[in-house]
């Protein structure tokens, strides 16, 4: 493991705003109406903080009327089986999660009789298949956190099975959402034409290297870019990764691993009209925007095939890795 920390990097990302960040103070601040038929989320893993900080903008007294009245209503613990520093987070999220009056259960099939439609939290991707399969044959909608899965094969095996379900489901990192991409995407600088970002890039021997963490990277590149990169080529040291794709229509994206130094995400978006920054992360509340609309919708805002090649990105990452450098063509 790098020197990153990832629990010293959510704690320096503190979330901002009426409700956030007061665990441990009066139970009233989540004491909110109860959630009505239809509207109750069931969380599937305890093992990352998004379960909890979810949990309290959901659920709290004056929650956003824009989530449209989703509240957190039971939760399963079992996240990772196996990774120490996903494992070491799961009793404090757990005495955090009961603290906000949620009941705690101790199957996926018992949560999935007591809530309607799911967030899939677990920490760990190589769990996301085995999990999200239960709560797609019970026919309920899923966000899965990022990544989706700890391989390629996976997460077309997960569309594959939501399609099979006919279930919706989407996977995305909160910084695909951030403002300044957002407005990039809403044509502040027109076609974008390329773009560069940086991300903390720390790894797990159980996951591919970007998959762990510079996978908020790999979503901000996508989000700014659009699908099309068919070619991926690698320099990586011990201390960082650049990671460089070449879309079909000849533009160029270029993603920063950052494993030791200053960290934070950001990067520049190139287009016709000018070039614009883009910012640092803030806040959950965009994605829990998306997620709540995508519950009560059942429209995805990001779709299969952009997730599906953020995959295949990343694992042709590896490969040039593997390869000293070399240029790898995508598997899409």
């Amino acid at each position: 493991m790098s020197s990153y920390d990832r629990r010293k990097f959510i704690r320096t990302a503190t979330i901002t705003g009426v409700g956030l960040g007061l665990a441990g103070r009066a139970s009233s601040l989540f004491a909110g109406t109860p959630a009505t038929p239809g509207k109750r989320v069931g969380i599937i893993g305890l093992d990352t903080s998004h379960s909890v900080e979810f949990s309290k903008m959901l659920n709290a007294v004056n929650a956003d009327p824009a989530y449209n009245g989703f509240k957190v209503t039971a939760a399963y613990v079992q996240g990772s089986k196996d990774i120490t520093s996903s494992l070491e987070m799961v009793p404090g999220n757990l005495a955090k999660i009961k603290e906000l009056g949620i009941e705690i259960v101790d199957s996926i099939a018992a949560l999935l009789e007591k809530t309607d439609v799911i967030l899939l939290e677990s920490n760990d991707g190589r769990v996301h298949l085995e999990q999200a399969l239960p709560v797609f044959k019970a026919g309920k909608r899923v966000f899965i956190d990022k990544p989706i899965a700890a391989s390629l094969a996976d997460t077309r095996a997960i569309f594959k099975a939501a399609e099979k379900y006919k279930v919706p489901v989407f996977s995305s990192s909160a910084l695909r959402f951030i403002d300044s991409i957002q407005q990039v995407a809403q044509g502040k600088i027109g076609k974008v034409t390329g773009a560069d970002v940086y991300t903390p890039s720390p790894t797990e021997k159980t996951h591919p290297d970007l998959f762990w963490y510079g996978i908020h990277g790999v979503e901000m590149l996508f989000a700014l870019m659009g699908t099309g990169c068919h070619r991926v080529t690698r320099i990586t040291s011990e201390d960082m990764d650049v990671v460089t794709g070449v879309w079909k229509d000849g533009r160029i994206g270029t993603l920063r691993g950052v494993r030791k130094g200053p960290y934070g995400f950001g990067g520049h978006a190139f287009g016709e009209k000018g070039i614009a920054p883009i910012g640092d992360f803030s806040s959950y509340q965009p994605l829990v925007l998306q997620i709540t609309a995508f519950f009560q919708t059942g429209i995805p805002p990001v779709k299969p095939e952009e997730t599906i090649e953020m995959m295949a990105f990343m694992e042709a990452a590896d490969e040039s890795k593997k390869k000293k450098g070399a240029t790898v063509t995508m598997n899409v």
